[in-house]
């Protein structure tokens, strides 16, 4: 017959095993989170380049490059001949909202369309 240490002990010992298999886990884990994030910060040093920038102000574009930009996204654009000014301005606004261009780009757009619209 079997005393009850006999059986108790292989319990014992996988519970430490297991106890020990959890820190290891627990350990790994913190430095699978910590070695990223200490890899990525940067290092000081002391011979620190400054750059510096130029800002460049970017003329906007024009209510061609806008039109050409903006309506080639969906479809094939039309010349601005083949409506009137009165047309144009309503597919604008239904185009503005469908496209979200911006009132600023519209107003560009809509200036260059009804200069060359036909009559």
């Amino acid at each position: 017959m079997s005393t009850s240490k006999q059986i108790n002990a292989p319990r014992c010992g996988s519970i430490e095993s297991i106890h020990l298999f959890a820190a290891v886990a627990i350990g790994a884990a913190v430095v699978a989170i910590a070695v990223p994030t200490i890899a990525q910060t940067p290092t000081p040093s002391s011979k620190t380049k400054t750059e510096t920038t130029t800002s460049v102000k970017a003329e906007p574009l024009s209510g061609a490059e806008l039109w050409t930009l903006n309506c080639n996204r969906c479809h094939m654009t039309r010349t601005p001949g083949e409506f009137t000014a009165a047309q144009w301005q309503t597919i604008l606004m239904h185009m503005r909202v469908r496209a979200n261009i911006p009132a600023d780009q519209a107003r560009e757009i809509q200036k260059f369309l009804q200069a060359g619209a036909g009559k």
